[in-house]
């Protein structure tokens, strides 16, 4: 049976992520210290905020290198979720330039929506596009809708790396997987049953 590590290191959804695995009757092991990494599975880090916040308190935490030993090393599945997704970039631009995981090649950037009328932050349900077969995103309706926050996007360098995206102003990267790397822009623990089937998806690999 898979055993979800769930990182804590101070975000503000971790309640409702713990939530939405616990109503999948999965029991996800609260992860504060970096070796409790070695008891999971599979490992998921939420997150709300900025991109700056979150690479601080990881790093405090000493969280970093162990993630980048069981994720890119050993190979076991994991999921970011919003911030979570965007720390897996190489860089990025939010409150200056600052360095994140490196796990997807990539850079974000805010959001440029200004010429098409609509507001910063992207906020409320929008529609999937897939961009290839994921797994993450197996038996969903199609078009499937999930709920976003946020006001910076990832830019991929590879586009290979994109398994969905969607449509505000200009194309956002919504979905994103490399090989046992899963990240979503989105919130699925607040899409109701769409996200709760593709965190069972994710606890199924």
């Amino acid at each position: 049976m898979p055993r979800l590590g769930l990182l804590n290191y101070g975000s503000g959804n971790f309640t409702s992520v713990q939530n939405a695995l616990l109503h999948l009757g999965l029991e996800p092991l609260e992860i504060t210290r970096p070796e409790q990494m070695r008891e999971a599975t599979h490992l998921v880090l939420p997150g709300v905020g900025s991109f700056p916040a979150a690479m601080d308190r990881l790093e405090r935490l000493n969280l970093v290198d162990e993630l980048r030993e069981q994720v890119v090393e050993r190979k076991k599945p994991f999921l970011g979720i919003c911030i979570g997704m965007q720390i897996l970039a190489d860089v990025g631009h939010e409150f200056g330039e600052r360095k994140g995981l490196g796990f997807i090649r990539g850079r974000v950037e805010q959001i440029d929506a200004e010429g098409s009328g609509l507001r910063t932050p992207h906020m409320g349900w929008n529609q999937l596009v897939p961009r290839k077969d994921c797994p993450l995103l197996t038996d969903l309706p199609t078009p499937s809708s999930f709920y976003f926050v946020h006001s910076f996007h990832l830019r991929l360098d590879d586009p290979d790396d994109s398994a969905a995206a969607c449509q505000y102003g200009s194309e956002i990267t919504a979905c994103v997987q490399r090989d046992n790397i899963f990240g979503v822009q989105f919130h699925p623990e607040k899409s109701q049953r769409d996200g709760l089937k593709l965190l069972q998806n994710f606890s199924r690999l």
